[in-house]
């Protein structure tokens, strides 16, 4: 993808985007549903997947003015899916 070609708004919102996933990379990774990229290995750490989805919601509070429908929907079908996750792995 040629980011050159994108809106300063395209950009941001890929940008935000991005963010979103990582945070949700690492909760998946703590869940133990997704392998360490660095080791290969899958591990179980439910504090970080915790930690991680508690970004999330602090950026869906901090940014709830800021974003557009489309990305506060993306943001709250991520947090939401984590959420369930969670539950289900850490036995809350």
């Amino acid at each position: 993808m040629d980011h050159t070609k994108l809106s300063q708004e395209q950009q941001d919102q890929l940008l935000f985007m991005m963010l979103v996933q990582q945070n949700q990379q690492i909760a998946l990774m703590g869940m133990g549903k997704e392998p360490n990229p660095a080791t290969g290995k899958t591990e179980k750490d439910i504090k970080a997947a915790k930690y991680a989805i508690d970004t999330l919601d602090m950026l869906r509070r901090y940014t709830a003015e800021a974003l557009s429908d489309e990305m506060k929907s993306f943001l709250d079908n991520v947090l939401n899916e984590l959420r369930l996750s969670y539950v289900k792995e850490s036995g809350s």
